[in-house]
C-alpha cells in the first residue's frame, strides 16, 4: 500500500463518523501532509474497492467515507442530523435483492442501500 493510501485510511481510522474527500484532503493538509486533492479521490477509490472503507451518499449526493467497522457485508442507518451512522444487517434486502435479480434474468447481483432518519440525541434536542 502506498504512503499516501496509508495516510488517508489513517486519517478515516482517526475520524469520527463519515468524511468527505475535501474534508480528509484539509485534514491532512493541516497535518502538514503534502497530498492532493486527486491522491486523495483515488486513494479513496483504491480502499473502497477493497472494501476497507464503506462510501455511502448524502440527501445532497455528495460521497462520503469512513474506515469500514466489519468485515461483512452491511448496510447503514445514518442520522440526517449529525451524521451519525449506524452498521445494520439485513436479511430481507438481500433475499429482496437475488429474487429481483433473478426475476429478471440477472446474475451476481449487488447492492447499497443506505436508511435515513434522525437519531435520539437529534430527536431530543430538537424536542
Amino acid at each position: 500500500m502506498s504512503t499516501r493510501r496509508e495516510a488517508v485510511k489513517q486519517a478515516l481510522n482517526e475520524a469520527s463518523g463519515f468524511r468527505s474527500a475535501q474534508d480528509l484532503y484539509a485534514d491532512l493538509r493541516a497535518e502538514g501532509s503534502k497530498i492532493g486533492l486527486t491522491t486523495v479521490y483515488r486513494a479513496l477509490q483504491a480502499l473502497s474497492d477493497s472494501g476497507e472503507v464503506d462510501v455511502l451518499r448524502t440527501d445532497e449526493g455528495e460521497a462520503v467515507y469512513r474506515a469500514c467497522a466489519s468485515d461483512s457485508h452491511h448496510h447503514h442507518l445514518v442520522c440526517r442530523g449529525c451524521g451519525r451512522a449506524v452498521e445494520v444487517e439485513g436479511p430481507a434486502v438481500e433475499k429482496w435483492a437475488e429474487a429481483v435479480g433473478a426475476k429478471h434474468g440477472f446474475t451476481d447481483v449487488t447492492h447499497t442501500v443506505e436508511v435515513f432518519g434522525t437519531c435520539a440525541d437529534c430527536s431530543a434536542r430538537v424536542n
